[in-house]
């Protein structure tokens, strides 16, 4: 069986309360790679210009939304929705983190599922209900101390495990540019070192030479270094041992002047 391509949960708003909220909603769902938005029964109507205001930019989740009366409309084509709520209830569903709701959202949007994610509203949150028309309840780890997220909160923190899902690498701006050096590259390193500290008398007493070779190697190569870094450091070495011949030189003329006018 050959896997579909990951389709992103779609976002449900069961009955949101504030226009201010669903902008809110809406900015984090484009940070992270999230477009389809449904709104169930917003309190103040659809649209409102407010949201777009608090959206700062990240117009096309809102755009798109979707308005609908009832739960069952919303989720009508949806294969597995995940309801997420910070009570407990007596419902006999699977409860689920973030990041194992994540996980398993893709599993179930790999195989060609559409899957979502409902969020009640910003004073009671999910009917029971509601709750029950899904498949699986997703609860944040908080702090029982203050259970309290707003509802872009809980939307950032959902969609945030679904895009380190997908991928946990940095992106790429932040990526080294430089490859890593491979073997070849760090014994070229080694030995040019090692060579010009035999040179400076620096492994001294004799016998303790390759225990102190082995250090140093270790110590460089838990810099996992890049190619660039190998290149750099090879240079430094070369001036170092550079700067070193001419100070020995410059003594030796300095003493054989000496010596011609004695």
């Amino acid at each position: 069986m050959v896997e579909a391509s990951p389709t992103a949960p779609v976002i449900i708003l069961n009955a949101p309360q504030m226009a201010e909220n669903i902008g809110a909603v809406a900015r984090v769902m484009a940070n992270f790679g999230l477009a389809d938005l449904r709104l169930i029964n917003p309190r103040d109507g659809w649209p409102q210009e407010r949201a777009w205001a608090l959206a700062s930019g990240a117009e096309w989740p809102l755009n798109d939304a979707r308005v609908s009366d009832t739960v069952h409309e919303a989720i009508a084509d949806l294969n597995l929705v995940f309801a997420t709520t910070a009570r407990p209830r007596e419902l006999q569903l699977p409860i689920l983190t973030p990041r194992a709701a994540a996980a398993e959202l893709l599993a179930a949007s790999t195989r060609g599922e559409r899957v979502g994610l409902m969020f009640g509203g910003e004073r009671a949150g999910l009917e029971t209900a509601d709750i029950a028309l899904c498949q699986a309840v997703v609860t944040i780890p908080i702090d029982p101390k203050f259970r309290s997220l707003n509802l872009a909160q809980a939307v950032a923190i959902n969609a945030y495990e679904w895009r380190a899902t997908l991928s946990d690498a940095p992106p790429t701006i932040f990526r080294e540019h430089s490859p890593p050096a491979d073997g070849a590259a760090m014994l070229g390193l080694f030995e040019h070192l090692e060579r010009e500290l035999d040179v400076a008398g620096f492994f001294h007493p004799a016998d303790k030479r390759p225990s102190m070779v082995q250090n140093l190697r270790s110590a460089l190569g838990k810099g996992r270094l890049s190619e660039q870094e190998v290149r750099t450091l090879r240079g430094v070495v070369t001036a170092l041992s550079r700067g070193r011949g001419r100070v020995l030189d410059k003594l030796a003329r300095q003493k054989a002047e000496r010596e011609a006018g004695e």
